[in-house]
């Protein structure tokens, strides 16, 4: 089994990339976030034609997230669910199975002293919030998107240089430790404790020809998953080229 995490930055501008991207790496599951466009405007029938499904939770101009995969979802979430009111669309549930994926986009927080990065630390308890009342650790669950927190040091080339930042700050990186107490393993992390690899490079610092990359984008998942992975990798390759997302897409391979 594959299954891979892809911020694409606007679906629409990335549309041949994705469809290449797909035939090339045939994924059973990939989670998809900032898709920038309504459910309407969905490509459906390409994505089936393809050879996939999709379940997505759309937005006009704004976030968006989708899963699309081999098989149709047994089940659909849209939302926590938490009685949040909450009008970005950044989290959708589906069931394959016995298997639970979620593709989540949380908040990027703008600077420390905004109202948004509050409501990045509360979406953060919300989704911890939410794996506590609707699963158990002991499930098959896996939690992949763009988190918008940088793990560690060896999460970030420059530290020092990221380190006030709402993607390295403490309180972000605690929130972070919260969810995956609640039973998630960091699969990339796992399968490669040493390596200093990147999923994200900012665009407006010309951070990817500088080598001034940071890994926000993760796949976490419950003990029982997590054991099985066989590799986990990022596409650095897709950071490349015409127009590509200021993301690449992370990858895990299961046994």
């Amino acid at each position: 089994m594959r299954i891979a995490t892809w911020n694409v930055n606007s679906l629409r501008s990335r549309n041949d990339r994705f469809f290449a991207w797909l035939e090339r790496h045939e994924p059973d599951y990939l989670c998809l976030q900032e898709l920038k466009l309504t459910e309407a405007l969905f490509p459906w029938d390409a994505v089936k034609a393809a050879g996939y499904a999709a379940s997505v939770f759309g937005q006009k101009t704004y976030n968006g997230v989708a899963i699309v995969s081999a098989a149709p979802a047994d089940d659909i979430r849209l939302g926590m669910g938490d009685g949040v009111e909450d009008p970005e669309a950044r989290f959708i549930a589906a069931r394959f199975g016995d298997l639970h994926v979620i593709s989540v986009y949380v908040p990027n927080g703008r600077t420390p002293d905004h109202p948004a990065y509050g409501y990045k630390l509360e979406w953060l308890r919300r989704l911890r919030g939410y794996l506590a009342s609707h699963h158990k650790p002991s499930e098959k669950i896996l939690v992949c998107g763009d988190y918008n927190v940088a793990p560690g040091e060896l999460d970030v080339a420059r530290p020092d240089e990221w380190a006030a930042s709402v993607l390295c700050r403490a309180d972000a990186r605690a929130a972070l430790d919260d969810l995956r107490s609640w039973g998630l393993v960091d699969i990339f992390r796992q399968r490669n404790p040493d390596l200093r690899a990147y999923s994200w490079w900012d665009y407006r610092m010309l951070g990817f020809p500088k080598g001034n990359g940071l890994r926000i984008d993760h796949i976490l998942g419950t003990a029982s998953i997590a054991a099985a992975a066989a590799g986990a990798w990022i596409d650095r390759d897709e950071r490349k080229g015409k127009k590509p997302s200021d993301h690449a897409p992370v990858v895990a391979d299961f046994g």
